[in-house]
């Protein structure tokens, strides 16, 4: 194939199309008619020897061709829209500017409470609109419709941009009259009833199954490698909530140790070390390339690097 003989708009119609998955939202995002993205798709399919979208029961589903391409032709797009946008200053003093990011309250409660007070500092005009994960998905930030998407992540899109911001070990959360306040051990541990927190990833959650321990998580896998199961009471998808219920009940909260340090000064809260090894999670930044050279964006990226590095 040579290059020069290409009309590289066809790859802009290939981007959209495979980002909508459907040629009349594509037409639409392209402000073309139908019929001309029709013939765009025609021509790309004699382009690449391939049907790239393949009409099927769930609607419009691209090859394995396709799926190669997607990031790549992502890739090379998005560097050339930031190379022929006119260079621009971000000053975060003037800035009023809103951020939309897709957090935890695990992440909104340490990382972004931080953050915040940076912000008041250097960025009193600047906006944060967070957002659950129950409310976004990958294509949300994919399209940039969404800054950046903070959380612990299972697996990402190869055309996600991420970073680990950091590794957060865990800690077992209870009131200070609980029996395993002064007599704490895997086997009393084990005795005793526990609370259940977790949200990754994207999307709407469905309800957990107590008895599919292998999908329980970080803590649980732990235990199943031991031949132990906890007595889980309460399963929650907010850490703050965790927090809370194990304070005023007979409960434990085995949670990432930043959450967990929330409550270090409560006079009322014991904090132990789990009675076994659990790895440290890993809380990343994602976001999309089609912002990666953003200027507003990059500082964004790095003061979240320098909160998080002095909050280690």
């Amino acid at each position: 194939m040579n290059i020069a003989k290409v009309d590289l708009n066809l790859l802009v119609y290939l981007d959209v199309l495979l980002r909508e998955g459907s040629v009349t939202r594509a037409a639409n995002q392209l402000s073309i008619t139908q019929p001309a993205m029709s013939n765009g798709l025609k021509r790309l399919r004699d382009l690449f020897k391939d049907p790239l979208l393949v009409r099927t029961s769930d609607g419009m589903t691209p090859t394995k061709r396709a799926l190669e391409l997607q990031p790549v032709i992502r890739d090379v797009l998005s560097k050339l829209e930031s190379s022929i946008q006119p260079e621009t200053d971000f000053n975060p003093a003037t800035s009023a500017r809103t951020f939309r990011i897709m957090t935890s309250d695990y992440a909104e409660s340490t990382l972004l409470l931080e953050l915040l007070g940076k912000l008041a500092d250097c960025a009193p005009n600047i906006t944060l609109d967070l957002i659950t994960p129950s409310d976004v998905t990958f294509h949300d930030v994919e399209q940039g419709k969404v800054d950046m998407a903070i959380n612990r992540f299972d697996e990402l899109p190869l055309s996600f941009h991420q970073k680990v911001i950091w590794y957060d070990n865990f800690a077992c959360v209870m009131n200070k009259s609980h029996p395993l306040a002064s007599h704490y051990d895997l086997e009393t541990y084990l005795k005793a009833q526990h609370i259940w927190v977790s949200k990754t990833g994207f999307g709407v959650g469905v309800g957990i199954d107590p008895n599919e321990v292998q999908k329980l998580g970080w803590v649980d896998a732990e235990l199943t490698k031991l031949g132990k199961q906890r007595d889980i009471r309460v399963f929650t998808r907010h850490y703050h909530a965790a927090l809370q219920i194990a304070k005023r009940q007979s409960l434990i909260a085995t949670l990432p140790s930043k959450a967990a340090k929330i409550f270090t000064d409560d006079p009322d809260i014991v904090l132990r070390e789990p009675p076994f090894d659990i790895p440290p999670i890993a809380l990343k930044m994602a976001w999309s390339a089609l912002l990666h050279h953003d200027a507003g964006h990059i500082w964004l990226r790095r003061l979240i690097g320098d909160v998080a590095a002095e909050m280690q």
